[in-house]
């Protein structure tokens, strides 16, 4: 069971094109079920307890995973209607 509803999960480009890779769209999908139970990754102490209050607070949740060498960022807006997954260059 998840912490909160995602809404509707999509992607940007830079992350679709390298989901063509079978181990980093398994990466992808990895962190996004540890986004969605809390594990917010490699984050600083004060972001992951920002996210644990936005649980309760309906505020948006950021959270950051290394699948090999690449950082991704899962965020998921306030209202919960949409989880984007990015590279960090395209915030």
């Amino acid at each position: 069971m998840t912490l909160f509803e995602t809404g509707t999960i999509v992607m940007t480009s830079g992350i679709r094109d390298m989901a063509n890779d079978m181990l980093f769209r398994s990466g992808i999908n990895k962190a996004l079920q540890c986004h969605m139970n809390g594990d917010w990754g490699s984050i600083s102490d004060d972001d992951k307890k920002s996210n644990d209050d936005a649980l309760k607070n309906d505020d948006r949740l950021f959270s950051a995973y290394h699948i090999g060498n690449t950082k991704i960022w899962i965020i998921t807006e306030w209202n919960r209607s949409v989880t984007t997954i990015l590279l960090p260059k395209e915030y």
